[in-house]
């Protein structure tokens, strides 16, 4: 069996490849947290195309239930289509619509099942899906059938800790905090979408964005997603290193729109620029 190691364009760490082969090996859900940006959702895509196998997506909202993930019975459209004496309406497979992870289980192969932020749904929704995914299947009331997992997918589920999730799931899963990346890490992720950057524009943007990263009282983090754009975008415009240091009382960075996101911390930094030039006078 492939072994996720990451890929060209994905840099995963030493315990996050251990983490998902875990998770595969257990034919457990991978449940991996991290702050918005560290590449949870992309993770699910990566280890798509590193063992070959196809991707279904099921991204979670807050009116999103359990249950819409296993099908959902059309009642409404077979009761127009009876009054409209459709032939049709006597079979009630006709108006069931499977979902995402009936997708994954009917799958022809393995695939990789993506259940994206699922802290945003209500508080039951992963208690709803207990069951499922421990056993990887589930009963279709309507036609007595049951659905079971012709082979098991490898399940991905993301959460961005909007809500605590309850223990029984938590004990069903294998969980992987992704840590904001150090230096030298975020030094490769950047080379991998950057190949070819010069080295000293690289150090330069690298010892500002952290500088900036780690201002006190900073109410958005940029994350690594932002650090990839800020970089982009530097290139573009072709910026000289002397461009990204801070001088003259400027603590904001040039093009610092891709970096931060609230205007609490637009004003941060004007209030440090102004405390800079007060203290050069």
């Amino acid at each position: 069996m492939a072994r996720f190691e990451g890929t060209d364009s994905y840099i995963a760490t030493e315990g996050l490849a251990v983490a998902v082969n875990a998770a595969v090996a257990l034919g457990r859900p991978l449940l991996v947290k991290g702050e918005p940006g560290t590449g949870k959702t992309e993770l699910a895509r990566q280890i798509s195309a590193a063992l070959g196998a196809p991707l279904i997506e099921w991204h979670v909202k807050s009116t999103t239930r359990a249950a819409q993930g296993l099908y959902e019975y059309d009642a409404v459209n077979r009761l127009r289509d009876s009054q409209l004496g459709e032939a049709r309406t006597s079979d009630v497979a006709n108006y069931i619509r499977p979902g995402k992870l009936w997708e994954a289980l009917a799958a022809d192969e393995r695939v990789v099942l993506l259940i994206d932020e699922i802290d945003k749904a209500d508080i039951e929704f992963p208690n709803d899906l207990l069951q499922e995914l421990d056993r990887m299947e589930f009963h279709v009331y309507e036609t007595g059938e049951t659905v079971r997992a012709r082979h098991r997918p490898v399940v991905v589920i993301t959460s961005n800790d909007e809500k605590e999730l309850p223990d029984a799931f938590l004990r069903r899963c294998f969980f992987h905090y992704i840590p904001f990346p150090d230096e030298a890490t975020l030094r490769r992720i950047v080379e991998a979408h950057h190949p070819g950057v010069k080295d000293a524009v690289l150090e330069a943007a690298l010892e500002r964005f952290f500088e900036l990263r780690e201002t006190p009282g900073l109410k958005k983090k940029p994350s690594t997603s932002e650090m990839l754009d800020w970089l982009r975008l530097i290139l573009a415009e072709d910026l000289a290193p002397a461009d990204l240091r801070a001088r003259g009382g400027d603590a904001l960075p040039p093009l610092h729109g891709a970096l931060l996101k609230t205007e609490a911390d637009l004003h941060l930094f004007e209030r440090l620029a102004f405390m800079d030039r007060g203290t050069r006078r």
